[in-house]
């Protein structure tokens, strides 16, 4: 099997002026990702998503133009099957045959950013094109099933004091039995933000689990202040307390209180993990598949925080292609406990492909189809493609 085209396109959903929410990154009225389509002289397809940004605006031109006109041609000619090779060919470039002959690495300058998540959706599609080569899911060629279901959170919360309690009982309602809501700077104060999940252990009672996320927007001083202020809130943990540049402050709040810390999903390869774990400024890891480098960089990074004893809780804030790809990982990887579950308006997580996510009691089940298990609605892809 060769691989013959590959393909990026930017999608932009828009999401309805009713649905639409606001947060520390403004509003968010479009839903973004980069499609990476990997077509093979076999006539299979593999699917990868690419992230330009962790949440669901940013632009995607200049990530399709490096996919279209370097990442692409330089595999093209390649077995899709050989992944750890592409990988470590795009990691490492024209010195690619040194890293192979002295058994370390030699990254081509600039490899974080766009191009690390470039990588990202790439090694996600010839992922895909391996189960689908061989007519089995991906969980099935990461080791086998560990698990056949996975709890998932409902991850939404951006609601005021007064209406934040009946925006995550709504959650509830669904079958979540455990929910995150944000906080930080789209509050007033940290006094505003503990109010809000006060009010959320209030209306929820002591058995559904809460976690808060702050996207790094507090001081260290505000971080350790709001931890304080919620101690007796039974809380999940306290997702990226300060900025993910700060990693000192991260630590300095992780030392400060009882709450697990949670972070990563903006990191890049497990050198940034390692150094994160090293600082001792972390207890539950949360690389981004389709950021961090793909399915088979995450492994690596949920090996090494295995070997801390570490929970990895995947970032999964993407389309149905990122949240399969996390899935698989989750169902074949031990450390993964907990799986996030987007509950804004994403037309890329509900429209993009056919299949819908099997969510049961609080739970989301193991694939079963063939690859990641998705087919693509290209009626779809077609009214939200830009012409980048």
């Amino acid at each position: 099997m060769k691989i013959t085209t590959v393909r990026a396109t930017w999608l932009r959903a828009p999401i309805p002026a009713e649905h639409a929410h606001v947060s520390d990154f403004g509003r968010n009225d479009t839903f973004n990702m980069c499609l990476v389509e990997i077509e093979t002289d076999t006539g299979l397809l593999g699917l990868g998503e690419a992230k330009a940004a962790v949440g669901n605006l940013g632009n995607y031109a200049a990530m399709v133009t490096l996919i279209r006109e370097e990442m692409g041609p330089a595999i093209v000619g390649r077995d899709p099957r050989d992944i750890t090779a592409i990988w470590e060919l795009l990691y490492n470039g024209s010195r690619a045959r040194y890293a192979a002959r002295e058994g370390r690495t030699f990254p081509t300058i600039g490899r974080r950013g766009l191009a690390m998540s470039a990588m990202s959706g790439i090694d996600i599609a010839c992922w895909d094109l391996l189960g689908r080569s061989v007519g089995q899911p991906v969980w099935r060629l990461l080791g086998g099933q560990y698990r056949d279901r996975i709890p998932a959170y409902a991850s939404g919360g951006w609601a005021p004091a007064g209406a934040i309690g009946k925006q995550m009982t709504q959650y509830v309602e669904r079958g979540h039995r455990a929910v995150k809501l944000r906080v930080g700077l789209q509050d007033k104060s940290v006094d505003d933000s503990a109010a809000r999940v006060r009010e959320v252990r209030e209306t929820l009672g002591p058995d559904v689990g809460i976690m808060v996320d702050a996207h790094g927007t507090w001081s260290v001083r505000e971080a350790m202040r709001f931890a304080r202020k919620v101690e007796d809130c039974d809380l999940g943990w306290f997702e990226e307390p300060v900025s993910s540049e700060n990693l000192e402050g991260q630590a300095e709040v992780r030392a400060s209180t009882d709450i697990p810390i949670a972070a990563g999903e903006s990191e890049q390869t497990r050198f940034a993990f390692r150094d994160m774990i090293a600082a001792r400024a972390v207890d539950v890891c949360q690389p981004d598949v389709a950021i961090a480098g793909g399915i088979t960089e995450t492994q690596r990074i949920a090996a090494l925080a295995a070997a801390h004893d570490l929970t990895v809780a995947p970032h999964l804030w993407g389309s149905a292609i990122l949240f399969a790809a996390g899935l698989h990982l989750a169902v074949s990887t031990p450390c993964v406990n907990l799986l996030e579950f987007s509950r804004g308006h994403n037309p890329l997580l509900n429209d993009l492909v056919e299949e819908r996510v099997e969510f049961e009691d609080g739970y989301v089940l193991a694939p079963a189809g063939p690859g990641l298990g998705l087919t693509l609605r290209r009626d779809f892809v077609a009214r939200v493609a830009v012409q980048a």
